[in-house]
């Protein structure tokens, strides 16, 4: 994450003339209110969605950095229902994590942000619209859809619209904070610590 966060500023250092103070302090306004940078640069800047996408994330090396554990691909393999990867990053970086955990065949498809466009609009999470259109386009009402995330405020957007929420709570290796926060907010169903407690759900 720390390099896609210095892809976008260089992104927009390099497109829109900033400095890099200015450059990061956009990146992080954006993300604050739309949920997303791209967001941001697309309705404000004319940046073109696709050219950002595939200038941020070409990240060289990324394979050699992907790190999976056994433990959560088998618990996501036995788990039952059909399961989709809902991500808003690009299908091609999507593809390239998936392919490098060797976890393609566990999923029945990938939902990337190209896919969460609506009238000629990118509609990413936490989109509440975007949320309403998938469960139509997969045939499942909301309230037998489960998303399971990391970001609470798609959890929160999911939530609303009927679907149940697990919150995974995680801190990345050698983090200095190694901070969980403790209360569990009121629309998150399950807060879990590892994939393979998901098995012992007797709702999933």
């Amino acid at each position: 994450m720390r390099e896609l966060r210095q892809a976008m500023d260089t992104y927009i250092r390099e497109h829109l003339g900033l400095d890099a103070t200015a450059a990061d302090q956009l990146r992080r306004r954006y993300w604050q209110r739309y949920g997303a940078t791209l967001l941001g640069l697309v309705r404000h800047h004319g940046v073109s969605a696709a050219h950002f996408l595939h200038h941020t994330h070409l990240l060289p090396g990324l394979e050699q950095r992907v790190r999976g554990h056994a433990h959560d691909l088998a618990a996501v393999g036995r788990l039952r229902g059909r399961k989709f990867i809902l991500t808003n990053a690009p299908a091609a970086y999507a593809t390239r994590v998936l392919r490098t955990l060797g976890a393609m065949h566990l999923f029945d498809g990938l939902i990337s942000i190209e896919d969460m466009q609506m009238f000629g609009h990118l509609r990413p999470k936490p989109d509440r619209r975007m949320f309403k259109r998938l469960c139509a386009h997969l045939r499942v009402p909301a309230a037998r859809c489960i998303l399971v995330e990391d970001t609470l405020d798609h959890q929160k957007a999911a939530r609303s619209v009927g679907m149940r929420t697990v919150w995974m709570q995680r801190w990345l290796p050698g983090s200095k904070a190694r901070r969980r926060v403790q209360r569990r907010p009121a629309f998150v169903d399950l807060r879990l610590h590892h994939l393979r407690a998901l098995l012992r759900i007797d709702w999933l």
